[in-house]
Order: structure tokens, then sequence, then C-alpha cells
């Protein structure tokens, strides 16, 4: 291993220290701890503002995934394509837990544990990505107009979007809200979802972690399904749930190698992709997806799949909580992750891209 890649094992161990650290105290602690969370009213420079603010974000490319070996790009099922490590002088930037792309897989919506929206466009040069373009910043809203942070609703970790309607997952206050963008965009109010009674009572650092909504044309179209991030069963398997839709209800998925829920995104076949990450003081960090399959979903049901794709301190990873997924001109699944830095010096806020070999 050369000397750079153990440097930067180092480093990834001591994330996956404050990882930990992080995970296992209380929000609360760390958000008095970090840069003032995305709300209404931004102050830059002494200036306030009331709305939507323009921020500049700078990208540094990461020409290679694998620290030890530039010339290795296929990890299991996945071929990096390319990524870029962002950066920005607003104070509310970073903490990015979900993310979701137009058809094209430009334009973005993105959401930030701390309560805020983020928009804007991927630029890309060929199929590389070059940056972001035209970003903007506001804060979520909840039902009354005001920012949910005032409130004390932070957490806002799983995003999933259909269509105008956007539905954004609080895990600390186990709470669902739902957005009609038709009515403001970013501006729009939150309207509060009732969740079912064990959503209600998942552990307030481990509940929604991933929100996907299944479209016409699948099976349990209609639905919102809700997966938890270490919420548990009596068999220690990580629930999930059925929100609305022909078939609402509760299901577990198979819980492996102490691997936790972060986000998961639906391809057009039925394949549901559920990205999974966990933290080791000895191990440091590991990421893998896992593969299953629509049609095995159902009340009461118990469901697995393989892993896809893998990754540990030797890749160019950090805490990945976002996947989405967008197809080519060219019929390319492209699969794009994102990471939640936790507004921590020794984190980075990652956006990958990979092509889903088949």
């Amino acid at each position: 291993m050369s000397l750079q890649a153990i440097a930067d094992r180092r480093r990834f161990l001591a994330l996956s220290i404050g990882g930990v650290s992080a995970f296992a105290c209380s929000r609360t602690a760390r958000a008095q701890l970090a840069p003032a969370p995305v709300r209404r009213r931004v102050t830059i420079d002494e200036h306030s503002v009331t709305s939507a603010v323009k921020i500049e974000v700078n990208a540094r490319p990461l020409p290679s995934f694998d620290l030890r070996d530039r010339t290795h790009l296929r990890f299991g099922m996945l071929q990096y394509r390319s990524g870029v490590a962002l950066t920005s002088s607003f104070p509310g930037f970073g903490g990015l837990s979900g993310i979701r792309l137009d058809a094209s897989g430009e334009r973005f919506l993105a959401v930030s544990d701390k309560g805020g929206w983020f928009t804007g466009r991927i630029a890309y040069s060929g199929r590389e990505i070059a940056g972001l373009a035209d970003v903007e910043a506001a804060p979520l809203l909840g039902p009354d107009g005001r920012p949910i942070t005032d409130r004390g609703w932070y957490d806002s970790e799983s995003l999933a979007r259909d269509g105008d309607i956007v539905y954004v997952g609080l895990e600390r206050v186990n709470q669902l809200l739902r957005y009609d963008f038709a009515k403001g965009g970013t501006g729009a109010r939150g309207e509060i979802v009732p969740l079912p009674p064990a959503a209600r009572r998942l552990p307030h650092n481990k509940g929604l972690e991933a929100l996907v909504v299944v479209p016409k044309g699948l099976p349990l179209a209609g639905t919102l399904i809700a997966l938890s991030e270490r919420g548990l069963d009596a068999n220690g398997n990580l629930l999930a749930f059925l929100i609305g839709g022909p078939a609402a209800g509760q299901f577990s998925i198979v819980r492996s190698n102490e691997f936790d829920v972060s986000d998961a995104v639906l391809l057009p076949s039925g394949d549901l992709l559920v990205l999974e990450r966990k933290f080791s003081l000895f191990n440091g960090v590991g990421i893998r997806i896992r593969r299953l399959t629509l049609a095995q979903i159902a009340p009461g049901a118990l469901v697995d799949g393989p892993a896809i794709f893998s990754a540990d301190l030797g890749q160019e990873i950090d805490n990945l909580e976002g996947i989405d997924a967008h197809v080519t001109p060219e019929g390319e699944t492209v699969l794009t992750l994102v990471s939640d830095d936790n507004f921590s010096m020794i984190q980075r806020t990652l956006l990958l891209q990979f092509t889903l070999m088949e």
C-alpha cells in the first residue's frame, strides 16, 4: 500500500472514530458544535435574507476510486465513472443525507440533516462530473411556514420524490413531511403524514433513513416504502414500512454483518438498491449496496438480497448517505452517491458516480 493510501487509511480511521461518537451521542449535542443550520433567515456577511440564497460550491476531482490501484475501475457490479469532493464557504453547506436527480441526471434536489434544501445542477465534462452549478440553499418549512429547526426538528435524513410531491423523513422526532413543490418549490410548507405506530416508536437516532415512492406499472404502485436505519424487529432484522398504496403494512429486511441502512433507490426494473454502511473502531468504515426485489416485499415479509458493491478504507469513501439512479441516452444506468460530512473537519462531502454493470 502506498504512503498516500496509508495516510488516507489513517484519516478514515479518524473518520470512523468520529462517526461512531457522532452516532452514539445526541444529535442535539452535535448541533451545538456544528455550524448553524440553514434557516429561512440566513446571515451572510452581516446581510440577512429571507428566501432561498444562491451559493457557490467548489469541486475537486477524484480521478480514481481505488486509493491503492488507480487503474482499478470495477467494484462488484459497479464501474467507477467519476467523482468530486465538494466544499463551500457557505456555513450551512454539508450534512447531505439524500439526493434525487431528474431523468437526465443533471438537476438535483438534496436535503441536509440540519433542515436545509439544496438545489442545483450537476455540470459534466463529457461523462465525468465537473462540479455543481446554480446551487441554492433554503430551509425546510413546517406546516406553520417557519423553518422546521425553529421547533427543534433536525435530522432530515431521508428523501423521496414523485413528480412535484416530495417526502422528507425526520429521524430524531420520527416525523414524515410531505411537500407539494407546485406550491412554491423549496418554499412550500410541509404537511405531516401520519406514520404507523411502530414507525413512531423507532429509536430517535436510528429512525427513517430511506424513502422510495413506487411508480405506476410496478408492484405496490403508489406506495411509499420507508426503511429504518436500525430499528430492529424481535429477530434483530431491520424494520421497514409500506405507507399508503394497495397494501400498507410492515416488513423486515435481513440485517447482516452489522450494516445499517443509509438510503435506497428503486430502479425501473423493480430492483430496490439499498445503500448500507457500518462503523467500527477497529475496522473503520464499510459501505455496501444490496439488491432486493420489489416482488418480495409485502406486509409481514422478511426480504434479503445479495451485495452488488462494497468499499472500505482503501477506496474514496466517506459517510455515504444518499443514492439515486438515472439512465443515460446510451442506456447506461448511473448511480449517484453523496456523503454526509456531519459538518466535521475530518469528513468530506463526496459526489460519486458509477455505472451499474449487468
